[in-house]
């Protein structure tokens, strides 16, 4: 795999406190990574680390190729970042905004426009960002990410209170960016988010990465009970084993219109996360 960015043995302390325990992971091209964990579980550390903003006590850590503690403005200009401190002025417009950081950028002039029009903001370019809703304003953040057409996006929380359209909406425009190539960064505690959303999680538990895989893998190797259940029209819940006499049953409840709905018992990533950890993501 043609890493963007790979993690080998990260160790962060701070006053002694390990915050991160030996991380290690490999995420490629046009890859959406998710890194998963409740707060204070180093996700944001990671980012920092990743990003330069941080320095690891151990390990080795590399941005598209370039060791993260040495990197320069030829790295910088193909990265986007959405963390938790928006960082966008409030009194100016969504354009000015954007303006400021193209120009920042060399980026020609036309890209907020652009940029506003990829995430439906258009309409809102000579909006003060004081005025926005949250979910306007996530969006502006996030335009304002791709707006230099990065190779690795970082996104820290990205729809964090925000209501479902919202996120759908955030969640569209992460899969957009995916299929031109990009790699996305993800950290998340929304584990419906992640399993819509990334091809490979890490779960993250007090800076010690628990399990990794893709989000059904992981759901399907810890289906301990491997079994079939019936929402049946009468209201009714069958739990069948899955196997030869279970499909006999199965084909008899379809044959005679009962079957309301049928599901798999594999249990979701928090589930799993709670069972390794002991805790949940709360």
């Amino acid at each position: 795999m043609n890493s963007r960015i790979s993690v080998k043995n990260i160790v962060r302390e701070f006053d002694g406190n390990r915050v991160l325990k030996g991380i290690g992971i490999q995420i490629g091209e046009g890859e959406i990574f998710g890194m998963l964990g409740p707060s204070g579980a180093g996700k944001t550390t990671l980012i920092k680390i990743l990003t330069g903003q941080l320095v690891q006590t151990e390990g080795e850590a590399e941005l598209l190729g370039t060791d993260t503690r040495r990197l320069t403005d030829r790295e910088y200009s193909r990265i986007g970042m959405m963390l938790d401190n928006t960082g966008v002025y409030e009194r100016l417009s969504c354009y000015d905004n954007l303006l400021l950081f193209a120009r920042i950028y060399g980026l020609t002039a036309e890209k907020p426009e652009e940029a506003l029009k990829r995430v439906g903001l258009w309409e809102a370019k000579n909006r003060p960002v004081q005025k926005l809703s949250k979910g306007m304003k996530q969006r502006l953040v996030l335009a304002r990410a791709m707006m230099n057409e990065p190779t690795v996006l970082f996104l820290d929380e990205p729809t964090s209170g925000l209501d479902p359209a919202n996120a759908m909406e955030i969640h569209k425009l992460i899969k957009k960016q995916r299929e031109k190539g990009t790699t996305v960064f993800l950290t998340t505690h929304n584990m419906e988010e992640a399993a819509k959303l990334c091809d490979h999680v890490a779960l993250l538990c007090e800076g010690s990465i628990v399990e990794y895989g893709n989000p059904k893998e992981i759901c399907r190797r810890y289906n301990h009970q491997n079994k079939i259940r019936l929402s049946l029209k009468d209201g009714r819940q069958v739990l069948l084993e899955n196997n030869h006499d279970g499909a006999e049953k199965i084909y008899d409840c379809l044959k005679d219109g009962l079957v309301e709905a049928i599901h798999s018992t594999e249990p979701d990533l928090e589930t799993v996360f709670m069972e390794l950890t002991g805790r949940s993501f709360e």
